[in-house]
């Protein structure tokens, strides 16, 4: 790293990916799971590369250089790696600036989230500037975007296979081209992941994702998985869509298009019916807390989408690309080949067409809140249109 970057580093806040530190001290067992501590909770959160500069004074960033012991890499390497598992990928840097010497800590971005406190098994996280612990939903996420876990997989052991809606998934079989017996039903539908079988009793049930598309009533069993709907401009009224995705998208399209019937036939609808398709598809399902909220007034249309971008994708990636992260790919998977109107082929390069769609009415804004793991989609209401 050069003097002009570090300098331009300074500008910047503490936050997730930064932290600024007076002292570079590794004396004690105490300083040194600290330093592992930080380390950690970098590597686990998300963006790009993270730093951790030792020699700035916090708060104000006046330059104090280090003093005392100078480390190597390789120390500051092994520190780590016994003490985070997987271990973390870092570099160090020793940077002369105003006649003193700040050491530089770059930790790379990883793929082997979540990193894990050997000595605690504690997964620790950046909020803000300040390292946590990590929330059992935030570990599943990392998890899960890891590729070692598939939340639509996960065999839901309490829910009886009569839950399933056969038209549907036959629907699907026949659209696969797979073949369907008597003798290998149930093994078919285990294969693809509908079912999963309970390794306590050696019985078949619904996944999560098997539920979520095929489903009679996935509310019954994961009442965070409905979409909300208010609607200010008729008295707030307030609609509650549930069943399988693709029967509730049908629903919120079918009332979207009646709307725009009634006030602006030119409103594209399609727009909005394409960021709910993204909500329900890319939406982190083990937020339990929380629905997708579609908000209507006049001036808006808001939907708010639990779940922030995962991975390393950004708002302007995402406009500019077609092949992004897709936290639930196997829900993904299923829609594409269920859906007679197409809807998910969209997703990818919707962001991009939402935007052109009301360009001329300024535009769609998209809010990615990783603080609050929550996506925001706002579009112009029918009347500013």
């Amino acid at each position: 790293m050069d003097k002009q970057k570090l300098y331009t580093i300074l500008q910047k806040p503490e936050g997730t990916k930064l932290d600024f530190k007076a002292l570079l001290s590794l004396k004690t067992e105490s300083e040194k799971k600290e330093l592992a501590k930080d380390v950690a909770a970098i590597a686990n959160s998300k963006g790009g590369r993270g730093y951790i500069i030792f020699g700035i004074e916090d708060g104000t960033k006046n330059i104090l250089g280090i003093e005392g012991k100078q480390y190597t890499e390789e120390q500051i390497q092994q520190i780590i790696s016994q003490r985070c598992d997987p271990p973390v990928s870092v570099k160090l840097e020793i940077i002369n600036i105003e006649n003193k010497q700040v050491a530089v800590l770059t930790i790379y971005r990883s793929n082997q989230k979540p990193h894990q406190i050997r000595q605690t098994g504690v997964f620790y996280i950046r909020r803000g500037s300040t390292t946590d612990i990590a929330r059992r939903e935030e570990i599943a996420s990392m998890l899960q975007e890891s590729g070692i876990l598939q939340h639509e997989r996960i065999v839901l052991s309490r829910v009886e296979l009569k839950e399933l809606n056969e038209n549907i998934i036959n629907d699907y079989i026949s659209k696969t081209g797979l073949t369907s017996t008597n003798e290998n039903y149930y093994t078919l539908l285990e294969g693809v992941g509908i079912i999963g079988r309970d390794e306590d009793y050696n019985g078949y049930h619904p996944t999560v994702g098997g539920l979520l598309v095929f489903g009679c009533h996935p509310q019954l069993y994961l009442p965070h998985t409905g979409v909300r709907l208010i609607d200010k401009s008729a008295n707030d009224k307030v609609i509650y869509f549930s069943g399988p995705i693709i029967k509730m998208l049908d629903e919120i399209e079918d009332y979207i298009r009646l709307k725009a019937a009634r006030i602006n036939e030119k409103y594209p609808v399609d727009a909005v019916v394409a960021a709910v398709a993204n909500a329900v598809v890319h939406r982190d399902y083990f937020s339990l807390g929380r629905e997708i909220v579609i908000l209507i007034d006049n001036k808006k249309i808001e939907i708010s989408n639990p779940g922030a971008t995962c991975n390393d994708d950004d708002i302007q990636g995402l406009m500019e690309g077609y092949n992004p992260c897709r936290r639930n790919q196997w829900l993904y998977q299923r829609l594409l080949i269920l859906d007679n109107k197409g809807r998910f082929l969209k997703t990818g390069a919707g962001m991009k067409k939402i935007h052109e769609a009301f360009r001329q009415h300024g535009g769609a804004k998209f809010i990615n809140n990783e603080k609050r793991n929550l996506f925001k989609v706002v579009l112009p209401g029918f009347m500013k249109y």
